[in-house]
Formats: C-alpha cells, sequence, structure tokens
C-alpha cells in the first residue's frame, strides 16, 4: 500500500490524544478523536461542532474526506452532516466534525470519542469542453428513479 506523508500540527487541546490511526491493516480511514475540555451533549436532532484539535498540511492533489463511523451511526445514529466533510490541500485550519444525532437517545461525545473517520483520497482536477451535444445514452436523460432501482 502506497503511504504519502502527511504534516500535522497538534493543538494544545489535543495534547496527549493519539493521532490518527488505521485499526485494521484494510482500513480505508483512520479515526478522529474529539478533542473537546468539556463532555459535549448532542440531544436527539442536534447538530454541534467538534474539534479536533489537528491541522494538516496535505500534498497537493491530495484531499481528507470527514466520514461517519458506522458503529456510530448504527448504535447511535452519530451522522456528519456534510458527509463527506473535505479537507482541501490548502487548508491549515483546524479540523472540525459537523456531528448530528439522528438517533432517539442523547449522545455525550467525551474527550477521545473517536467521532468520524478521515479517508486521504487523491484528487483530480476536471477541465470543461464546451460542446454542442453529448453521446448518446441507453438512459439518455432520464433522471431520479430512471432505471427502477
Amino acid at each position: 500500500m502506497k503511504k504519502i506523508q502527511v504534516r500535522v500540527r497538534v493543538d494544545a487541546s489535543a495534547k496527549g490524544l493519539p493521532l490518527p490511526e488505521y485499526q485494521s491493516e484494510g482500513a480505508s480511514g483512520m479515526d478522529l478523536l474529539a478533542a473537546n475540555a468539556e463532555d459535549i451533549v448532542l440531544e436527539p436532532g442536534d447538530i454541534r461542532l467538534i474539534p479536533t484539535g489537528l491541522h494538516v498540511s496535505l500534498p497537493v492533489g491530495y484531499e481528507a474526506q470527514v466520514r461517519p463511523r458506522s458503529g456510530l451511526a448504527l448504535q447511535h445514529g452519530i451522522t456528519v452532516v456534510n458527509t463527506p466533510g473535505t479537507i482541501d490541500a490548502d487548508y491549515r485550519g483546524e479540523i472540525g466534525v459537523i456531528a448530528a444525532n439522528m438517533g432517539r437517545e442523547r449522545f455525550v461525545v467525551k474527550r477521545g470519542t473517536r467521532i468520524a473517520q478521515m479517508v486521504i483520497a487523491r484528487v483530480t482536477h476536471a477541465e470543461w469542453v464546451p460542446v454542442d451535444e453529448l453521446d448518446d445514452t441507453s438512459r439518455g436523460p432520464g433522471g431520479f428513479g430512471h432505471t427502477g432501482h
């Protein structure tokens, strides 16, 4: 598996917490830990920004995607609102997780809670090519639900 180096600066709020890491050899994402000083209570329907205390410098041509953790989603209804959240290569601010409680019970985010996962991915830039017509396909202009699935 190819690895890239990502420079990371850790705020005082995250001192003592481990850096994100892969939980298995085949894992795509690394767990992001909450770096809150006090518990953050997410009542059902709440949306809150959860700090991680991490700032990264990604190589040009890469992004970091912040995604929900499947266990938190299934067991507690905790998700990431803007999933996947995108961290661009030129962003240097703190990584925050916009977490929402879609469950029926309150969820308490404690310091060190594995609140989301982060996937590092390659980025491809598109170049628009204006044309008068597009090539035909069997689907054509069929929209949402067009295929019956």
